[in-house]
């Protein structure tokens, strides 16, 4: 990939995750980056295409966190996850998925597609997270696993929205609270 090209995608990972997808423009990437709105556009013919190049680079992201879990035993997973959003939480952004979300229905057919593709790998990951956690002893909750995954993910990406009204404390409390109920014995 091109120093622009990626340059572009990780400001629109950026302006998604802080002012929405539907919230900025091409001229919002390419001032900053001190680059013609046309050298967005030419990597980026339409903003789906640059919409979809973004959710593809978190999904390659996450699926190399989770190869790299995979040998910690599953609260250490967990608590790996929750780490993801600590740092997002520290940075001011709220989750790719949460933002995304809001515009969903506003979207071509083909990013809505990968927003879900996005949303089923995350919850499967940890559904299975979970089911294995708590057969292994390290996890304990009641209910479905996938339940409880949605549960998880429904309070993380909450907690990062909360924590721009609230400030960074509400994340931490919501964090912690969150593994303390699931990995206490």
């Amino acid at each position: 990939m091109s120093e622009t090209k990626d340059k572009i995608l990780s400001m629109a990972d950026r302006l998604v995750r802080t002012k929405g997808f539907n919230a900025f423009s091409y001229k919002d990437i390419a001032a900053p980056l001190d680059i013609k709105n046309a050298a967005v556009h030419y990597h980026f013919p339409a903003k789906s295409d640059l919409g979809v190049e973004v959710i593809d680079q978190e999904i390659e992201k996450f699926s190399a966190f989770t190869v790299k879990w995979k040998q910690l035993p599953e609260n250490e997973q967990l608590a790996k996850l929750v780490d993801v959003f600590r740092k997002h939480n520290n940075q001011g952004n709220i989750c790719l998925m949460g933002s995304l979300a809001t515009d969903f229905e506003t979207f071509s057919p083909a990013m809505q597609a990968k927003v879900q593709e996005m949303a089923d790998g995350i919850v499967s990951w940890l559904t299975n997270c979970l089911e294995q956690g708590r057969k292994n002893k390290y996890i304990h909750f009641k209910g479905p696993a996938q339940a409880r995954a949605l549960i998880i993910m429904s309070n993380l990406q909450s907690s990062l929205l909360l924590s721009r009204v609230m400030g960074p404390a509400a994340f931490r409390s919501i964090a912690d609270q969150l593994l303390e109920d699931l990995c206490q014995k």
